[in-house]
């Protein structure tokens, strides 16, 4: 528990953030008391972040009677954000300062959160600091460099066998370490597995093998010692549909498949490509041979609101194009990921207002595919209503709907609200979790 006070033994003011030090994704309570009766108090946050940026969020909210002001149970008469939520304090920060090393976007650093609240007299103060952990204590962190596998593996603090989890970036490529620590908090062996744009890995995701994740499969099997021999994979974008394309190809080395806004179908490489390839060139290869995408050769495929330039200095909203391959049946056959050969449990995440490609409607399709084949393991579709692209770990600012794409640069609008994003990844997060442990049990009771 976190609080501060001023020294005036009669107000007392203070801000109770309970628990004060824990994991990013663990919600928090967050209570002032001390203040004048009825009155306005404003509290502001701010993140000062480890790669230089400033994120800031502020609110007004009227005192009670006693004083106190509970930011769960309590909508701000002004600011940032207008229902009851304690962590929209984190989720409604605005960027007011852009980071000075934009490729730290994965680092695991620990995450401080100043929290002021001032009187509207000024006369009545109180700080604490919220603090939000992506590694937490007892968890280990591994650099992977081996049999040309490049990523990072986080342990939990538990001993002895754990179900393993591999963690894949999407069309941005790195090493997803992030989510993959946090994944470690709940006691999984998380494979953070970098395939481009990551030291010693091609910068593009051009012509990408999928036997590179066949090996990784392999040696994680072979390395991580997963409980009960339990993998599951997740990815998110381009890593949703890695993720069923690995789920459906290697059946036999995959457990679980958790894709985030995933697509139906394989595509080209779009945005992640060589520089002048274009964006209908192949992502992925088996043996030697690249994997048919749906905008190959196809008559429908209209990339007008792809390749879109605005005038205004608005960002580019992509999603409309990714309609228009759809329309022909013989291309979305062929490159239709074939999730029927999944053999194990299927979480899709979806959001309905997704500005890069219509991830709902193609979450509709896997899920629609699964039930036609008789899919005998659980299938959930988690659905954003509102929410854009960006979805992922919950209680991180969800303000930042624009920005340039990670390979291209291209400034691209992800869709959703600020709200709506946080919403999503919330349920989501929560989602997931709970889908893992059902998923690990009943591996457990079948093994």
């Amino acid at each position: 528990m976190s609080t501060s006070q001023d020294n005036d033994p009669v107000a007392r003011p203070a801000i109770r953030v309970e628990p004060a030090d824990a994991a990013l994704d663990v919600a928090r309570r967050i209570v002032l008391s001390g203040f004048p009766a009825g009155g306005a108090v404003r509290v502001r946050g701010e993140l000062r972040h480890p790669d230089g940026s400033i994120w800031q969020s502020e609110a007004t909210f009227n005192a009670g009677p006693d004083g106190t002001i509970d930011l769960d149970h309590q909508a701000p008469s002004a600011g940032d954000w207008d229902s009851p939520d304690a962590m929209a304090l984190v989720w409604a920060m605005k960027r007011t300062q852009p980071p000075a090393e934009p490729e730290r976007t994965d680092e695991v650093d620990t995450l401080a959160i100043a929290i002021d609240a001032e009187s509207a007299d000024a006369g009545t103060r109180a700080h604490a600091t919220l603090v939000q952990r992506y590694v937490v204590d007892g968890v280990t962190r591994q650099e992977i460099d081996s049999e040309g596998l490049v990523g990072t593996v986080f342990r939990p603090a538990a001993a002895g066998p754990r179900p393993v989890i591999i963690v894949l970036n999407g069309s941005g490529g790195g090493i997803p370490r992030q989510r993959a620590a946090l994944y470690a908090a709940h006691g999984y062996t998380a494979f953070a597995l970098g395939y481009f744009k990551a030291p010693g890995l091609p910068a593009h995701i051009s012509r990408t093998p999928l036997e590179y994740f066949e090996r990784a499969l392999r040696w994680t099997r072979a390395n991580l010692d997963p409980a009960g021999g339990f993998v599951a994979v997740t990815g998110q974008s381009r890593g949703g549909e890695l993720t069923l394309l690995l789920a459906s190809r290697f059946p036999a080395l995959v457990n679980a498949a958790i894709a985030y806004v995933p697509s139906a179908v394989v595509h080209g490489t779009l945005r992640a490509g060589a520089p002048g390839e274009a964006p209908d060139s192949p992502t992925w290869t088996w043996q030697g041979q690249p994997l048919r995408n749906v905008w190959q050769d196809n008559p429908e495929a209209d990339w007008t609101a792809f390749n879109q330039t605005r005038a205004d200095g608005q960002p580019v909203r992509q999603a409309a194009a990714f309609h228009t391959p759809l329309r022909h049946s013989a291309s979305v056959a062929a490159s239709r990921i074939a999730v029927e050969h999944i053999a194990g449990p299927v979480m899709l995440i979806s959001g309905t207002d997704d500005g890069f490609w219509p991830s709902t409607l193609f979450s509709e399709q896997i899920a629609a595919a699964l039930k036609q084949h008789g899919h005998r393991w659980p299938v959930e579709h988690v659905c954003g209503q509102g929410a854009g692209h960006a979805i992922g770990l919950p209680n991180v600012p969800t303000t930042l709907i624009a920005k340039p794409h990670p390979v291209a640069g291209v400034v691209l609008t992800g869709g959703g609200t600020p709200r709506a994003n946080a919403q999503a990844n919330r349920q989501s997060w929560d989602a997931v979790q709970r889908f893992l442990a059902d998923a690990v049990r009943a591996h457990e009771a079948s093994v």
